[in-house]
Formats: structure tokens, C-alpha cells, sequence
């Protein structure tokens, strides 16, 4: 199942703090997300009932691709230390690839809510892929090369995009790992 899930949404079924999550968006027994994606962040997630499918999702053998908003000018410094790798907490964390966009997406909905707009600082827009997904690991690359992230969205997990989905808007989808 592919859904693109909203900003402030957990990505488990149910929530002791009342939060929004899954279960408000989803009722398909015996489906899991394979792999989180933050609170705070928005876009594609894979939810499966097949515990093989959910393992090689997780694995080093799927790349993952983001659309990243972040605060400040990204300078061709940001991109090279990004894909040579740099230290987040026990480990680095290496882009397979990085491309900065000259504007926001125009396909890209608008976030509810807005992101803080503030006149003196500028705010830039890069696509980043890894194959490696661990917790915040691209909130944290991007702010140890100085660029604190204001928005991210994951728009692809391998061969799977997010299309048309809307925020909080699934489909089922077919998937046989090579």
C-alpha cells in the first residue's frame, strides 16, 4: 500500500497522546509501515502485510529520495560534503545523490501548516537520496553542513512514487523485490 502521509502524522496506528496517525487515515488489518518516516515529515510511506517486503524495503537495497526544504543558500560546498559523507551522531551518513532546484516544485501541495516564513533569511530547495534511512538521518545531514531543513517531504522509495497521491490519500500497489 502506498500512502503519501500528512505533516503530523504518526506512522503507527495508534497514539496514547490522541495524535493524529495511520489509523485515522487507514483500516486495513495486518498492514505495517516498512520504515517511519518522522512526525514532521511528509510524504511517501510503504505499508505492507509481507514480512520479506517490509525487510528489503528497510534495507540498504532500496534508495530513497526526498524533496528538502531548507533555511539559507545551498552552496556547491553543502552538495559536495553531503554526498562525501559526514558524521551524524555514531556513524556517516552519505547522500547517493544531491541536486538543487532553482524553486519549489510546482506539483508540491501547499503544508498546513505554512512553514515559518522569515524576510532576512533565505530558504532553498534540494532533492537528496540515500539508501541508508535511519532516525532523522536527513534532518541531521542537512544540519551538520549548516542548512537546518524547514521541510521535507519523501517523494520516492525505489521503483515506487508518490504519483498523484494527496496528503492522506493511499493506494494498493504491487511489489516483487528482485
Amino acid at each position: 500500500m502506498l500512502f503519501n502521509k500528512p505533516f503530523r502524522v504518526l506512522t503507527q496506528f495508534t497514539d496514547q497522546e490522541n495524535r493524529d496517525h495511520l489509523g485515522h487515515y487507514i483500516n486495513h488489518p495486518g498492514f505495517y509501515a516498512a520504515g517511519r518516516l518522522d512526525y514532521d515529515s511528509e510524504g511517501l510511506l510503504i505499508l505492507t502485510d509481507n514480512g520479506k517486503v517490509q525487510h528489503h524495503i528497510t534495507s540498504q537495497a532500496v534508495e530513497k529520495n526526498y524533496l528538502v526544504q531548507v533555511e539559507g543558500r545551498i552552496q556547491a560546498k553543502h552538495v559536495q560534503q553531503l554526498r562525501a559523507g559526514v558524521q551524524v551522531k555514531d556513524y556517516i551518513a552519505k547522500a547517493i545523490d544531491v541536486e538543487v532546484l532553482a524553486k519549489k516544485p510546482g506539483w508540491l501541495w501547499k503544508r498546513n501548516p505554512p512553514i515559518r516564513q522569515r524576510n532576512n533569511i533565505p530558504t532553498s530547495w534540494l532533492t537528496l537520496t540515500i539508501n541508508q534511512g535511519k532516525n532523522r538521518q536527513v534532518r541531521r545531514m542537512c544540519a551538520a553542513v549548516g542548512l537546518p531543513v524547514l521541510r521535507l517531504v519523501r517523494t520516492r522509495i525505489g521503483d515506487f512514487g508518490l504519483k498523484q497521491l494527496q496528503p492522506g490519500e493511499w493506494q494498493m500497489a504491487d511489489f516483487s523485490p528482485k
